[in-house]
């Protein structure tokens, strides 16, 4: 690898090829800006690592240098290390989280408050024969006691 520029080499390889900024930019569907922003070595202008990757990559393709020697050059130039980040909970997370359970748990409580409700309704509901003899009457019983009413 010369000391040339990750820029200037492309640069180099796009006029040997004798394209316009303008051309590349509608082969590789680049915008211009981050055209000029590459061939001036001016990554930190462009939108992200995995853009700029993909940008590089598609330049080197549309004007015939290696995109893998481009890379290359880019890494050492760059000292990248791509790392995938863990997730991290943060706080905002972790209440929305607690604020389920909580909301899950309550729902429970209230279904099983309910259902212990109508079991209990069903065991101590009184049937026929459990009621006392004032409050349970027969068709029978209410004819007569509506005739003694009267007389």
């Amino acid at each position: 690898m010369s000391s040339e520029t990750i820029g200037t080499y492309l640069k180099r390889h796009r006029d040997t090829k004798r394209m316009s900024i303008a051309e590349l930019s509608r082969v590789t569907r680049i915008p211009v800006g981050s055209l000029e922003a590459i061939e001036g070595d001016q990554f930190d202008a462009l939108p992200g690592e995995v853009f700029t990757r993909g940008f590089l990559k598609s330049y080197a393709r549309a004007v015939g240098a290696g995109p893998s020697e481009v890379l290359a050059r880019y890494g050492a130039s760059r000292r990248v290390v791509i790392s995938t980040p863990m997730p991290v909970a943060t706080p905002v997370h972790a209440a929305g989280a607690g604020r389920g359970r909580r909301f899950g748990v309550a729902i429970a409580f209230v279904l099983l408050l309910i259902l212990f409700t109508l079991a209990l309704s069903m065991v101590l509901k009184p049937r026929g024969h459990d009621m006392p003899s004032e409050l349970s009457f027969r068709s029978g019983d209410i004819v007569a006691c509506v005739i003694t009413m009267r007389a």
